[in-house]
């Protein structure tokens, strides 16, 4: 049977997993909180409409 190697990181991590397993569901809160949400359609459709279009040459002012 083959011995797969596993590193000293991947071993710390599982170690502090076993010790400490309400870090997984800590993860999970923190996810929650900033990524998992739903887009605001109003506020993304009001950005586009006040979008300002840009010139050609961002570095020339109007004359």
């Amino acid at each position: 049977m083959a011995k797969y190697y596993e590193s000293d990181v991947t071993k710390m991590i599982r170690e502090l997993l076993q010790k400490n397993p309400q870090i997984v569901e800590e993860q999970k809160k923190g996810r929650s909180l900033w990524w998992d949400k739903q887009p605001d359609q109003d506020a993304k459709r009001r950005a586009e409409k006040s979008r300002v279009r840009q010139q050609a040459y961002v570095y020339q002012t109007k004359v």
